[in-house]
């Protein structure tokens, strides 16, 4: 991934493909409490609380809030009634991630295309339209919780005018006079793009999410993690990066190894209800060294990496455009490929449960994840378990 994100190049013949991934749509969250949740990433992570549909706009079942940062978009949605699944599923899960959408040409036919390679439907393709435009939705289901839906849009529903501050789809509505808005303009924290969302699943099952990629949705094989690569004194896990090969999100799909005792995915595993789903995003920033110390001033709680890391890291990485001071007192983690090298530190968790976290990267070239700091990484992951009795 480049530090740019270029729209994937759009031809007729690429048009003919029902699975030509043109963008990510939106990430939803089910959270218990959508308009809560919305100032939380507003004030945390600078992100505009930019539309909102809620009983004022028509929306009687769910209130959901559309968040933006850069080409990033959140959907924060709470059921109104016992009844709503936002609503069964924060009973079993908490706040978390139900939905990474890609906008397609035609949702119905990438729909289709889905069944027909043997994915299970999530729900039907529903239409919704006023004389603005139209947005057309499908879903099928992915590991565990977690489901992809198509979208596709027409009018002034297009994705381009969304993106421009249009409007997202009907019973939407914008949001003007809100003073945290125009604090995050005048103090950007510049988060611009999801870079690759991570997904825990059970002990064997990474390889069968692995073939489901490749076989429903065309991704390919990008990067494998063992045990080797992935392992401290007490636990492990092994890693697939499959990608979509379209400038689009990557996914890492991680399953537990043995190990002496509990890895960070089995804790997931065990505080979300035993169910797979996305344990954290990766957010793409241009200067790494500007958001972090932005994140920090707003209170965000990172993972403390030890000095003595610091100590090495030059050595093995080489030459860096980033101060070296600053690096080390924000605790950001540095890493090369041969393509060039990324920056990269992690959230502690978003909510009481230790399940959804965010981990907020800088690309100078490099493709890869930061392989050389897995170890650095996973002891510190450690200390926290262990702290919350989970080791």
């Amino acid at each position: 991934m480049s530090s740019s994100a270029p729209a994937p190049a759009s031809s007729p013949g690429n048009r003919r493909d029902p699975l030509r991934l043109v963008d990510v749509d939106f990430v939803r969250f089910y959270v218990g409490n959508a308009k809560q949740a919305a100032y939380f990433y507003a004030q945390s992570f600078g992100f505009e609380i930019e539309q909102i549909s809620d009983l004022t706009t028509g929306s009687r079942d769910a209130a959901t809030y559309l968040l933006s940062q850069g080409n990033i978009r959140f959907l924060l949605t709470s059921g109104l009634h016992a009844g709503h699944p936002a609503s069964e599923e924060v009973a079993l899960y908490g706040d978390g991630i139900k939905d990474i959408a890609f906008t397609v040409d035609d949702a119905v036919k990438a729909y289709d295309e889905c069944l027909r390679r043997g994915a299970d439907s999530a729900y039907e393709p529903i239409e919704i339209s006023d004389e603005h435009g139209t947005v057309v939705m499908a879903g099928i289901k992915a590991m565990g919780r977690v489901i992809h839906s198509f979208v596709s849009r027409t009018g002034d529903y297009d994705l381009d005018r969304v993106k421009k501050g249009g409007q997202f789809m009907p019973k939407f509505q914008k949001q003007t006079d809100l003073a945290i808005n125009q604090y995050n303009r005048d103090n950007p924290i510049g988060l611009f793009y999801v870079d690759h969302c991570v997904a825990n699943v059970e002990l064997g099952k990474m390889n069968y999410w692995v073939d489901w990629y490749s076989d429903i949705l065309d991704f390919n094989l990008f990067k494998h993690f063992d045990d080797n690569d992935i392992s401290t004194e007490y636990s492990a896990l092994m890693s697939k990066v499959m990608d979509s090969g379209r400038e689009l999100i990557k996914i890492p799909i991680n399953e537990p190894a043995e190990g002496k005792r509990k890895s960070q995915i089995q804790e997931y595993l065990d505080w979300h209800n035993n169910t797979p789903g996305i344990q954290h995003l990766a957010l793409l920033t241009k200067d790494e060294l500007h958001t972090v110390g932005r994140l920090h001033q707003r209170g965000v709680d990172f993972l403390r990496i030890p000095d003595t890391y610091y100590e090495t890291v030059w050595d093995r990485v080489g030459d860096v455009k980033e101060d070296h001071e600053i690096i080390r007192d924000l605790k950001i983690l540095v890493d090369r490929d041969d393509k060039g090298y990324l920056l990269q530190i992690f959230t502690k968790p978003l909510q009481d449960r230790p399940t959804l976290f965010f981990e907020i990267i800088c690309r100078r070239g490099s493709e890869s994840f930061g392989k050389g700091n897995f170890k650095a990484l996973f002891e510190s992951l450690e200390i926290e378990q262990d702290r919350r009795g989970n080791l």
